[in-house]
């Protein structure tokens, strides 16, 4: 495995853990209201939950492909690798989990309902914005 390879792969799972994060995040926070964690109330974690889909969102609506993918594809081209069935079987597992072949608008529509799901765990699940008081 070359050092070009290697870096692929590694683009493909960080990829696939984005996704993960975003996907997983939703029944993570549900669950967490459910069970009283504490971290499902706290802003950060939840606004980069936002901030990850709405990325996906903003790419989808100006038409761009995202970068991970376009980086690991740059590298697989320099490989010679174009077929997934190339590349071993972790990465074609992988693959196969993120990329489907349905026309551009279905990806625009699933995003931004799933977007609208996540905004929607802000009501359910609300936040809370405190400060921390000053010691004087």
């Amino acid at each position: 495995m070359t050092m070009l390879s290697l870096l692929a792969d590694t683009i493909l799972l960080v990829h696939l853990l984005f996704v993960a994060i975003v996907v997983l995040g939703v029944p993570l926070i549900l669950a967490g209201k459910c069970l009283a964690w504490p971290w499902i109330s706290r802003p950060w974690p939840r606004i980069v939950h936002l901030a990850m889909i709405l990325f996906v969102v903003a790419e989808s609506f100006i038409g761009v492909s995202c970068p991970l993918t376009v980086w690991e594809d740059n590298l697989r081209d320099r490989l010679g690798q174009r077929r997934y069935g190339e590349t071993g079987l972790v990465a074609t597992y992988v693959h196969d989990i993120l990329f489907y072949d349905f026309a551009p608008w279905v990806f625009t529509a699933i995003y931004v309902i799933f977007s609208l799901l996540v905004l929607s765990l802000f009501w359910l699940a609300p936040i809370k914005w405190t400060r921390k008081s000053e010691n004087i």
